[in-house]
């Protein structure tokens, strides 16, 4: 499974970074393909959050239209809002003991612990994502 990080999404959508052009279509790739795609509900809350946030993007999305654009990533059928499951907890706080994250970083902690229980793999623009042992990443951005 592919799971996404909030940044990608982000990228994608704002034609103002410099990373939107390759993020736009790595989106558009996976969305196209068949490969199960996840969207943990952290990054989802995320790309939420800082795309209608006056400042954080030139031209911030209404809600309604953030909204929107989430809703139509859920309609693909191979994509899938990835909740915390029974497994969840053990990851989670394994991941913060292992990593002694703090802060902000918590968040990443829980993106990475819901990709683990699910089996997948996160692409991501942060490195960060590094520090949790056991998790599977990947920058889709990268030059090759």
């Amino acid at each position: 499974m592919i799971v996404l990080d909030a940044n990608i999404l982000l990228y994608a959508t704002d034609p103002d970074t410099a990373q939107h052009r390759n993020a736009h279509a790595y989106l558009l790739k996976v969305l196209g393909g068949n490969e199960l795609v996840g969207l943990p509900v952290q990054s989802v809350s995320a790309f939420l959050r800082i795309s209608t946030q006056k400042g954080a993007l030139r031209l911030p999305f209404s809600m309604k239209e953030a909204l929107q654009i989430v809703e139509d990533w859920l309609d693909y059928p191979h994509v899938r809002l990835l909740v915390a499951g029974d497994r969840y907890w053990a990851i989670f706080s394994s991941l913060l003991a292992e990593s002694q994250v703090t802060g902000r970083s918590v968040t990443d902690a829980e993106i990475a612990a819901v990709t683990i229980e699910y089996g997948g793999e996160l692409q991501t623009y942060d490195r960060g994502f590094a520090r949790y042992p056991g998790l599977r990443w990947k920058n889709p951005l990268a030059k090759a």
